[in-house]
């Protein structure tokens, strides 16, 4: 996601999902010590082993790292993790500002002919642009789909971080919005990541000022929880496809 050109509608999201998170927990009170942001651990340097690996982020500024420093993206800190566990992993960042699954479909061929070695595996992060631009939930699930059928004719497994709507935007959007993830997990045997700001959204020691891309450490937050899912998902790669890709 991206701000520039949507700066209102970003701010009453930015209200939505605020007051969604208090309203799941109505009578929670964080001690102090609870709402500081923790301080990243530092990852350790390893010698890393194994097949190497290329793995694809496509998505939007959630991806892209708007608004943090070189090196402070999702997939540099996912990368970060990877090779801390000694696995000889590569994240290409092809996430781009301001992108909804629309301009993804548009630009994933053209992504993956030029990726040499082609990717032994996609994050795939797109959707809240959607929302702040309120496409209507049918379009965004099939430029989903055209993507995760892309990916699986090209026989590239799929990690999905998903996206959720606000409630502002009324049950019946929000409803059809939020099913586009898991249903397109499900049948595209994609890993699933629900909400890609899980625990991280309406903590302002996590979030940019403008209360919708995390910060360094939201980023960091993020990265320990899909981490794993992407150490798991290369596990289960046979050695020989780094070899043929």
């Amino acid at each position: 996601m991206t701000r520039t050109p949507y700066v209102a509608g970003a701010a009453l999201l930015q209200a939505a999902w605020l007051l969604a998170a208090c309203d799941r927990q109505p009578d929670a009170v964080p001690a102090p010590a609870d709402t500081a942001a923790p301080v990243p651990t530092p990852i350790p340097r390893v010698a890393v082993h194994g097949p190497k690996r290329t793995i694809l982020a496509f998505g939007d500024s959630l991806y892209a790292g708007y608004g943090l420093r070189r090196g402070e993206s999702l997939p540099d800190a996912v990368q970060a993790r990877l090779r801390g566990q000694g696995i000889d992993a590569t994240i290409v960042n092809a996430g781009v500002s301001g992108d909804t699954t629309g301009d993804g479909r548009r630009r994933l061929v053209y992504t993956l002919d030029r990726l040499k070695p082609a990717p032994d595996l996609v994050m795939l992060g797109l959707g809240g642009n959607d929302v702040l631009r309120q496409v209507d939930p049918a379009e965004t699930r099939a430029n989903l789909s055209a993507m995760l059928d892309e990916l699986a004719r090209r026989h590239i497994p799929v990690i999905l971080t998903g996206m959720m709507a606000p409630p502002n935007l009324g049950p019946d959007f929000a409803a059809r919005f939020n099913a586009i993830w898991p249903e397109a997990a499900r049948a595209h045997d994609a890993v699933l990541d629900p909400f890609i700001l899980q625990d991280v959204l309406g903590n302002r020691q996590l979030m940019l000022p403008d209360g919708v891309h995390p910060n360094a450490k939201g980023v960091a937050r993020i990265a320990d929880r899909i981490a794993p899912l992407v150490t798991k998902r290369l596990a289960a790669l046979p050695a020989a496809d780094a070899a043929a890709r």
